[in-house]
């Protein structure tokens, strides 16, 4: 058990590196590119389109080598590409250079996702995994916090040489993340009960796109991403800024609130979650988000009253970290009771696939309906995909055996709960 634990202890502090390195530089690529180096935003729009494909063109074969090799390879491999990318990035000067370092960059971040989710399903059992996913939100979040704010005191954009420090320094916390985690022996996976020989098994691809309970939180997944996460930096940003006239600063101060409501609520919430069904709590998020969007409107229609119209903008942030708090002991668990053992780096490499995709689409989406000055077009289109999260989350529960629902911890008696999956 203490093994157990101290494995798990490594990976969690990789996903803190992980994320701090992401808080340090993601907030300023921008800037970097359109403003440092001049070369304008068509240029840096380019770059993080590029930072975003890359996760399509890896995240196929990162399953493949996770269910192959293991997730520690894996990672290594993820973590020498995305130092090197950042690295490069850093010191890249034209268009053709940013654009390659920055698909090996996002190439490596991606590659890094899905190993380290399959490393917290290798160091915990079930009942733990809840709670080793909440924490590793909580991380994350803390983790980009901290390097946002720190990176902030190293930025100087009139010094190109400050933020070629900033990437430098990114691509150590990589490397760091490979000495902590990377080093780590993982536990062998789970040995799957008798069955067919491996040589009559489907591929791995084949099997996930069978697995109908799988695609349907794929589905769910998506949404949820294009909704919240896929908006959160850009469409609600914008709508801030551009609709209510939200300042610069206040718009920090309205993530750091959403950050600083994650940290505060996650553990706490997981205790809540812990005696749900995991179905209930994102259902429960899609209403936590659907009181965002309200409020959005709120903002909207009071926003010649200055101090009303920030104190509102401020609470959609943190009601997207209620959410955020509801959600995240449920996904990453859901998947690894659906995958098969063998089949896990593959599930965990589909989700992320699904996840990098609504994200990459949503802030098209968001930016072009409130640039195009149909805010309430986009209000009410988001609040019509909020409603469709929870009837999906609801929908889901058919689709799922008690266990993977976590309603084992809801006083059922073993032998009926036994019954009950063998129906599903």
């Amino acid at each position: 058990m203490k093994e157990w634990g101290g494995r798990l202890r490594r990976v969690q502090i990789g996903n803190a590196l992980s994320a701090f390195g992401s808080g340090f530089t993601l907030p300023y690529m921008f800037v970097y590119v359109s403003e440092v180096r001049g070369l304008g935003s068509a240029a840096a729009g380019a770059v993080f389109t590029v930072f975003a494909l890359a996760a399509l063109a890896v995240l196929p074969f990162t399953g493949r080598g996770i269910d192959r090799y293991g997730p520690r390879p894996v990672l290594l491999a993820g973590t020498a590409m995305a130092a090197a990318g950042a690295f490069a990035f850093g010191q890249a000067a034209s268009t053709p250079t940013l654009l390659i370092s920055s698909f090996l960059f996002g190439a490596g971040v991606t590659t890094c996702q899905p190993a380290l989710a399959t490393m917290i399903v290798r160091c915990t059992r079930k009942a733990e995994r809840s709670r080793a996913f909440a924490l590793q939100f909580t991380l994350v979040n803390l983790g980009m916090g901290i390097g946002a704010l720190v990176g902030g005191q190293v930025v100087d954009t009139a010094d190109p040489a400050s933020l070629t420090r900033l990437f430098t320094i990114e691509a150590l916390t990589f490397l760091g993340l490979a000495a902590v985690t990377g080093t780590a022996r993982m536990p062998a996976a789970e040995v799957e009960p008798a069955g067919p020989t491996a040589a009559g098994r489907s591929s791995g691809l084949r099997t996930l796109v069978a697995d109908k309970a799988m695609l349907r939180l794929c589905l769910l997944a998506g949404l949820i991403f294009f909704t919240c996460y896929g908006q959160f930096e850009s469409g609600v940003a914008a709508f801030a800024t551009d609709t209510v006239g939200t300042a610069p600063s206040t718009l920090g101060l309205a993530i750091g609130a959403n950050a600083l409501t994650i940290v505060l609520l996650q553990m706490f919430v997981v205790r809540i979650t812990e005696r749900r069904r995991r179905t209930t709590a994102m259902a429960a998020a899609g209403v936590v988000w659907l009181a965002a969007w309200g409020m959005a409107l709120v903002a909207g229609l009071i926003r010649e009253d200055a101090m009303a119209a920030t104190v509102a903008i401020v609470a959609i942030y943190a009601l997207f970290g209620v959410g955020e708090s509801l959600l995240a002991p449920t996904m990453g668990p859901i998947v690894a009771d659906l995958a098969p053992a063998r089949l896990l780096g593959t599930y965990n490499s589909g989700y992320a696939l699904v996840k990098q995709t609504a994200v990459a689409v949503g802030p098209a989406v968001g930016v072009l309906l409130v640039g195009s000055g149909t805010w309430p077009l986009y209000l009410a289109s988001m609040a019509l995909c909020t409603l469709l999260i929870v009837a999906l989350a609801v929908r889901l529960r058919g689709y799922l055996t008690p266990a993977q629902d976590n309603v084992r911890v809801l006083n059922v008696p073993q032998h009926e709960l036994r019954e009950l999956e063998a129906v599903a």
